[in-house]
């Protein structure tokens, strides 16, 4: 194994801008004489959501489980870890410094490495890597700092491994955080010839008068919705049995796209730091929630108050023809959908209803594009109307 370490100045820390797939939970840890305290972050998307057609009664219906990925076995797996470090449950792990938390946070890219296998792409999995760990962080307020990743393969093929570290250092720029170092593990025998795996390590800051945890959220706040560029990178298991059952492959173009579907799958993961921490800037974001494994309804109540939940308007927001696609080839139920994938929300800001009408404005000005996709409730759980 070859580490990979990079020395880093203050004037070059940052670059300059141009599951289960996935389960996270996480805690604050206060320190201690013990120097190997660790939090434990764990691999575990509605616009409209189509109904089913009725045509094809005699196919199954596809699911995130039956496709290999148990969510409710995920969950269980972190209520027991949760017995052997309290405290845990939020997106990123918190750690005092002086007036500031570290937030740190750990993620891969999940089976969207078997399709970046099949279709050759590979310059772009390195954003993927990065999105989803700073993804995460930021929902504290946190500015990333630093990333660290690891690549580990049989053989090392040195062009690929460009590649793939290339989109490494490309999502470092568009987070602008400091690519620290990394691990390259060649390891004869362990993963198929031109397959190897990444994970993902990030670090950022915030102020401990600033940190966005969700407390002050109360029934009438209001959802956010910022979209998603596809997929993003979780659902891969489930999406892959749709891929197998259609009649398309990865180089036919999508169903009311303008890519092919590979493309579609493929498209690199939103990282929303730069936009989120702006917002944050200006004030009246009390939660935010990273729409990943889990979807909308698993998700979403993570950062509310006991007694709290969300309803979300269905019709808010037009649901990508991937999406459409997905659902229909896979003859997945609406229930599914929506706790499986994004569905083009990729990222659910719970703000009061002051800064909802700002930042709608500066969306209808053009500034970005945002959705309001619902409201807090009092009551617990997610509802769709």
């Amino acid at each position: 194994m070859e580490a990979r370490i990079f020395q880093s100045s203050p004037s070059s820390c940052c670059f300059s801008s141009g599951s289960i797939n996935r389960h996270r939970f996480s805690s604050i840890i206060s320190p201690s004489p013990n120097p190997l305290s660790v939090s434990f972050p764990q691999k575990t998307r509605t616009t409209r959501v189509l109904s089913m057609s009725k045509k094809d009664d005699n196919t199954e219906s596809l699911s995130y489980k039956g496709s290999g990925v148990d969510i409710d076995a995920g969950t269980e797996l972190v209520r027991r870890i949760a017995k052997m470090a309290p405290g845990i449950g939020g997106f990123g792990g918190l750690f005092p410094l002086g007036d500031s938390y570290l937030v740190a946070g750990t993620d891969g890219v999940g089976t969207k490495l078997k399709l970046a296998f099949e279709t050759g792409i590979h310059h772009t999995i390195g954003i993927d890597l990065v999105a989803m760990s700073v993804n995460d962080i930021v929902t504290s307020g946190a500015k990333p700092l630093f990333f660290l990743d690891y690549f580990a393969t049989s053989r090392l093929d040195v062009g690929l491994a460009e590649k793939v570290i290339k989109g490494i250092v490309d999502g470092c720029g568009q987070s602008d955080c400091a690519l620290l170092g990394g691990e390259t593990a060649e390891m004869p025998d362990f993963y198929a010839e031109g397959e190897y795996d990444l994970s993902g390590f990030a670090v950022g800051i915030v102020k401990k008068d600033s940190v966005i945890n969700g407390k002050n959220i109360v029934a009438g706040d209001v959802l956010i919705g910022l979209p998603s560029s596809g997929v993003h990178s979780n659902g891969f298991s489930l999406v892959r049995k749709v891929v197998a059952r259609s009649d398309l492959s990865l180089k036919d173009e999508l169903p009311g796209g303008s890519t092919t579907l590979g493309e579609a799958l493929m498209a690199p993961t939103t990282i929303y730091v730069k936009q989120v921490l702006d917002i944050i800037s200006r004030g009246g974001v009390k939660g935010i929630a990273h729409i990943t494994g889990g979807g909308f309804t698993d998700n979403i109540p993570r950062v509310f108050p006991d007694g709290l939940g969300a309803v979300i308007h269905t019709d808010a927001w037009e649901l990508p023809p991937l999406f459409k696609w997905i659902q229909q080839s896979g003859r997945i139920e609406d229930s599914e959908m929506r706790r499986t994938f994004n569905l083009g929300i990729g990222m659910v800001l719970v703000v009061s209803p002051e800064a909802a009408s700002r930042i709608l404005g500066e969306a209808k000005n053009g500034d970005y594009v945002a959705y309001r996709i619902g409201e807090v409730v009092d009551g617990e759980g997610v509802t769709y109307h």
